[in-house]
């Protein structure tokens, strides 16, 4: 057992000079060798199970595979216990995995995977417009307007493809050993509309491209089924929405298809705010509906397309969450672009406050 005693602080084998400087591991090996008469030193193995020693070679080898932040006490170890363990072997010193890692433990290394944390280059403007979002909720909420969150959620291969999680069952389904496309019978688009106010979410499932287009035509169908009809009196429309994807605040093909089939069809006067870049996470869709609908397939192979329309409509919570899905088989081709002419004729307000990100669709008089 090794006592803490034998234990060097972190700081006196960290900062050695070992792999670059004057000293290194054998001028340290050769002043720990027995010593014969007359201070001749003894050629051979160094005795075996001595924890000092031990605990020496230990920190040079760690020292050499250390990883890390030299500025902070981010430390970690390249090599595994047991290749610290065949290491020392080699050199007749023994100290078992268990104990390697102990003394790792004492001085602060640790087996750790990475977190995603950091933002790299925040937006400067992205705590103003969320505070931004938050104003323009909150009026639409007091004058009892509807409010939808909009997004793409995961594309799903259709078959016996993996789904992460587990269910109860006797016997575990069996599954393609490999996620190749190819395979697939379909590649399912689930576009969602999160109705914030209501607690009811619409899944609007496409086989072809995540477009504009097929954004558009899924919050068209979803206003023109259930909408209007929950809001009978409603002329104006908030929707939230990432900054990118089929629905981005870039895409100008977005813009037109919201002015021509939404706003103009319906005489429906319609908000948009998108969130910052990075920030997809906190669009209200992502843990309202989409994090549930993972859940009751979590551990179910998606073999067909009924296999998936049937789980998302199962999708309840205890607030009283309720979804529909709907199949959209059409058509939907990738790079159509707005041509100037139509983006000249977008009646289009933008807000003083972030105005790439918020902006307003009128409708435009017949004829336009």
């Amino acid at each position: 057992m090794v006592e803490s005693a034998w234990l060097p602080s972190s700081q006196s084998w960290t900062k050695r000079p070992f792999g670059g400087g004057a000293t290194s591991w054998p001028a340290v090996l050769a002043l720990s060798l027995p010593t014969g008469p007359g201070g001749q030193e003894q050629v051979g193995r160094p005795a075996r199970r001595n924890p000092p020693l031990s605990l020496q070679y230990l920190m040079f080898l760690v020292d050499s595979e250390l990883a890390g932040d030299p500025c902070s006490e981010l430390q970690w170890v390249r090599r595994s216990l047991r290749k610290l363990q065949h290491a020392m072997q080699s050199c007749g010193l023994e100290l078992a995995p268990n104990t390697i890692e102990r003394v790792l433990h004492a001085h602060g290394v640790r087996s750790k995977g990475n977190v995603k944390h950091l933002m790299p280059q925040p937006h400067p403007d992205r705590d103003r417009q969320f505070r931004h979002i938050q104003v323009v909720r909150r009026r639409f909420e007091q004058a009892g307007r509807p409010i939808i969150s909009v997004d793409t959620k995961k594309k799903e291969l259709i078959g016996l493809f993996k789904n992460r999680g587990q269910i109860w069952t006797d016997k575990p389904a069996e599954v393609y050993t490999y996620d190749f496309p190819s395979d697939a019978i379909a590649k399912a688009v689930p576009y969602g509309v999160y109705d914030i106010q209501a607690n009811r979410g619409a899944i609007y499932v496409g086989l072809d491209g995540d477009t504009p287009d097929f954004a558009v035509d899924a919050i068209v169908c979803w206003w023109r089924e259930q909408g209007r009809r929950c809001y009978p009196s409603a002329s104006r429309l908030l929707i939230l929405a990432d900054g990118g994807g089929s629905n981005g605040y870039r895409a100008g093909r977005w813009k037109t298809q919201l002015q021509r089939q939404l706003v103009d069809a319906f005489g429906l006067t319609v908000t948009i705010c998108h969130y910052p870049p990075g920030a997809a996470k906190w669009n209200r869709i992502e843990h309202g509906l989409f994090s549930q609908i993972s859940q009751t397939w979590a551990g179910l192979p998606l073999t067909s397309v009924d296999v998936m329309l049937s789980a998302i409509r199962c999708t309840t919570t205890g607030t009283g969450l309720r979804v529909t899905a709907t199949l959209m088989p059409g058509s939907y081709p990738r790079k159509l672009k707005a041509s100037a002419k139509e983006l000249a004729s977008l009646r289009i307000k933008r807000h003083k406050v972030c105005p790439q990100w918020n902006y307003i669709l009128a409708p435009r008089k017949p004829g336009k």
